[in-house]
């Protein structure tokens, strides 16, 4: 079901910093930037339109799938009915990973430093929130219970830090995690 999100996070990193930044170089009341450089338009309108394409795809198999192979609740009663809910995948993944940013600049560390959790659940954790308050049907049956979010936490963990590495290792990305 996260898979428009963590499209959306693996490919934000692909204008490679062009664009201006979300925080337009601003500093925060405590001196350091608000995001950093790392976040930019580009990245954030990239990872958010590239994921929309295999997201709505995703919906269409959903929608087509037989009752019996059902895994996940559909996105909406037909494709064009699914938009809504992946742009708040793929765009919320793109908002968590800021709030991630936003949190660890507060933090004092540095943009592009490794910060255990904040660097890999807010892209989650952010969709999966607005999704429970806006689409309740969608989202309570995949994240409505302990074990569905532990398994979540455990897959993103590793799902993450194996994309960032091949990422690092193919030149998307300027640091391993």
């Amino acid at each position: 079901m996260l898979t428009p999100a963590f499209i959306a996070n693996a490919t934000a990193t692909f204008p490679r910093g062009r664009g201006p930044p979300m925080d337009f170089g601003r500093n925060w009341s405590d001196g350091r930037r608000v995001l950093g450089p790392s976040k930019t338009w580009s990245g954030f309108l990239f990872g958010t339109f590239f994921a929309l394409p295999f997201g709505l795809v995703m919906a269409w198999l959903i929608l087509i799938a037989p009752p019996s192979l059902e895994l996940v609740p559909t996105f909406g009663p037909s494709v064009l009915g699914a938009v809504p809910v992946v742009l708040l995948l793929s765009g919320g993944a793109m908002t968590g990973d800021a709030v991630g940013s936003f949190l660890k600049r507060r933090l004092g560390r540095p943009s592009g430093s490794r910060t255990l959790l904040l660097d890999q659940l807010p892209f989650v954790l952010l969709p999966i929130g607005l999704g429970l308050l806006l689409y309740p049907t969608t989202f309570v049956p995949a994240f409505a219970s302990l074990e569905g979010i532990l398994w979540l936490l455990v897959f993103t963990l590793g799902f993450h830090a194996g994309f960032n590495w091949i990422g690092y290792k193919i030149g998307a990305k300027k640091v391993p995690w």
